[in-house]
C-alpha cells in the first residue's frame, strides 16, 4: 500500500473515530457533576431516600434513554442519509445538547421555575444528546469498517475505541481541572455546568472536519452509485485491486436469497452480534467509568482526590487500547476476548473482596485499574471492531443499529441498577459495596465461554468473506435439518 493511500485511509478513519471520542467524552463528562446535579436537580424534589436514589439514578443514566433510540434509528439513518451524513447529524445533536443540559432551566421553550420541569428539562437534553451519541456509536465503526482494507481493518476500528476512552480520560482530566477553579459551592452552583457545555468544543471540531469526508464506497453501491464507489476505492487501493474489490461487493450484494429479510444470512449472525454487544456492558463497564468518583469516594478519598484518581483510569484505559490495536491483526479478536474475559473476572471479583472484607483502598484501586486494563484489551475495543465486521453488507445497517440497541440497553440497565444496588442498605449490610462487582465478575465468566463457543474468528478476512461464514453455517444448519426430516418420513 502506497503511502499516500494509507494516509488518505488514516485520515478519514480518525475523522470518523471523533464520533468515538464524543461518545467517550459524553458519557464520562456526567461523572463529575452526579454530586452537583444531585444536589441542583434532584434535592429540591423533595423524596424520600429511596426514591431519591431511584431518581438521581435516571437522570444520570437517561442519555442512555436517547442511546437506544439513536441506535435503533441509526440502520435507517445509515441506509437513507449515509454514514457520512449520519455522524453529521449526530454532531449537530452534541451541540444542542451541551448548551441545554448545562443550562436546563432555561427550558425547551421558555425559562422555568418548578423543580419538576428543569429536571425534565435536563433529562431532555440529555437523551438528545444520547440519540447523538446511539448514531454515532453504530455508524463510525461501521464508517471505518467500510473504508478499511481486510488487513488493517481490526487495527483501524481500534481508533474508534482508542477515541472513546481518550474523550473519557480527557474529560477526567476537565473535570478535575475545572473542580480546582472554585470551592465546594462554585462547584455545586457553577462548575458542573462548565463541565457539561465544555462538550460544544470537540462537537464542533467534528462538524468541521465531516464537511470534506467521502461517503463509504459500500454504502454507494448500495446505492448503485457504482461509479462514486469506484472513485472512493481508487483512493484505498491499487487500480486493480479497487475493481477486484468492487466486483466481490456487487456479488456480495447480489447474493440476498431472501431480499429485506434480517435473517436472509441465518439467524445466528444476527444474534451473535447482539450478545457481544450485551456482553460488553454485562461485564460492568460503565458502571466504573460513570460512577468511578463514586466508588473513590466510598474508598475514603475526598471530592477532588476522587476525581483525580479518575485520571489515572482514563490515562490505563487509553494505554491499553494501544496495545489492543497493535496485537488485534496479529493476535485475533477471539484470544484478545477469552483472555480479557479471565482478567476482568479476576478483577471485579477482587474488587469484591477489597469490599466486603474492607482491605486498604490501594488495592481497591488496583483492581479498577487491573480491570480497565483488561478492559481496554479485549471487550472494549473488539466488541466494536466484531460488530464493524460481523455483519454482512445487505444486513449491516439494521443489524449493527439493532446490536447497538441492546449495548445501550444493557448499558441503562447496568448503570441504574449499580446505583440502585450501590445504595442499598441491606445488601451493604452484608457485601459493604461490594455486591455489583460479583455480578459483574459472573458475566465475566459466562463471556468467556460465549466467545469460545459462539464468536468467529474474523482476523485477515474481507467482509465479504465473513459473509460467507455465516452462509455456510446456515447452509450447514439447513442441510441438517432437511437430513433429519428425511429420516423420520
Amino acid at each position: 500500500m502506497s503511502d499516500s493511500k494509507r494516509s488518505f485511509i488514516t485520515k478519514t478513519t480518525l475523522v470518523a473515530a471523533l464520533g468515538g471520542l464524543l461518545f467517550g467524552y459524553d458519557t464520562s463528562v456526567i461523572s463529575g457533576a452526579v454530586a452537583s446535579i444531585d444536589h441542583q436537580l434532584v434535592k429540591p424534589l423533595n423524596l424520600t431516600s429511596n426514591w431519591e436514589d431511584f431518581i438521581s439514578g435516571f437522570v444520570i443514566a437517561s442519555a442512555l434513554v436517547g442511546c437506544m433510540i439513536g441506535s435503533i434509528m441509526s440502520g435507517f439513518v445509515a441506509d437513507f442519509i449515509g454514514r457520512k451524513r449520519g455522524l453529521f447529524l449526530s454532531a449537530i445533536l452534541f451541540v444542542i445538547s451541551a448548551l441545554g443540559s448545562a443550562w436546563p432551566e432555561y427550558g425547551v421553550i421558555y425559562p422555568l421555575h418548578d423543580p419538576v420541569a428543569i429536571v425534565c428539562s435536563f433529562i431532555f437534553y440529555r437523551i438528545i444528546c444520547g440519540i447523538g451519541v446511539g448514531i454515532a456509536s453504530t455508524l463510525a465503526p461501521m464508517y471505518i469498517s467500510e473504508i478499511a482494507p481486510a488487513t488493517i481493518r481490526g487495527s483501524l476500528i481500534i481508533y474508534y475505541q482508542i477515541a472513546i476512552v481518550s474523550g473519557q480520560a480527557g474529560v477526567y482530566f476537565v473535570n478535575w481541572f475545572i473542580a480546582g477553579l472554585g470551592d465546594h459551592d462554585w462547584l455545586m452552583t457553577t462548575g458542573w455546568r462548565i463541565m457539561l457545555v465544555s462538550e460544544i468544543i470537540p462537537a464542533f471540531i467534528f462538524l468541521f472536519l465531516l464537511i470534506p469526508a467521502v461517503e463509504t464506497p459500500r454504502w454507494l453501491m448500495l446505492k448503485q452509485r457504482d461509479e462514486d464507489a469506484l472513485s472512493v476505492l481508487h483512493n484505498i487501493f491499487h487500480p486493480n485491486e479497487a475493481r477486484q474489490t468492487a466486483a466481490e461487493i456487487k456479488e456480495s450484494l447480489n447474493k440476498n436469497t431472501e431480499l429485506g429479510s434480517l435473517f436472509q444470512f441465518g439467524a445466528a449472525a444476527v444474534i451473535v452480534g447482539i450478545m457481544v454487544a450485551a456482553f460488553q456492558q454485562l461485564v460492568g463497564i460503565n458502571a466504573v467509568m460513570y460512577y468511578a468518583p463514586e466508588m473513590f469516594k466510598n474508598m475514603g478519598f475526598g471530592e477532588r482526590g476522587a476525581l483525580f484518581q479518575t485520571i489515572f483510569v482514563g490515562i490505563i484505559t487509553v494505554i491499553f487500547c494501544l496495545i489492543a490495536m497493535k496485537m488485534v491483526d496479529k493476535v485475533g479478536r477471539k484470544p484478545l476476548l477469552i483472555v480479557g474475559s479471565i482478567l476482568q473476572a479476576i478483577a471485579m471479583l477482587g474488587l469484591a473482596a477489597t469490599f466486603i472484607f474492607k482491605l486498604n483502598s490501594m488495592i481497591a484501586v488496583f483492581m479498577i485499574l487491573f480491570y480497565c486494563a483488561s478492559f481496554s484489551i479485549s471487550w472494549g475495543p473488539m466488541a466494536w471492531v466484531l460488530l464493524a465486521e460481523l455483519f454482512p453488507t445487505a444486513i449491516k445497517g439494521r443489524a449493527m443499529s439493532l446490536a447497538v440497541f441492546f449495548e445501550w440497553t444493557v448499558n441503562l440497565f447496568v448503570s441504574w441498577s449499580f446505583k440502585v444496588m450501590d445504595g442499598n442498605a441491606s445488601l451493604n449490610a452484608v457485601f459493604n459495596h461490594g455486591f455489583p462487582f460479583i455480578i459483574y465478575g459472573i458475566m465475566g465468566v459466562l463471556g468467556t465461554f460465549f466467545v469460545i463457543f459462539f464468536v468467529p474468528e474474523t482476523k485477515g478476512r474481507s467482509l465479504e468473506e465473513i459473509q460467507n461464514i455465516w452462509l455456510e453455517r446456515k447452509n450447514k444448519k439447513y442441510n441438517a435439518s432437511s437430513v433429519v426430516v428425511e429420516n423420520n418420513s
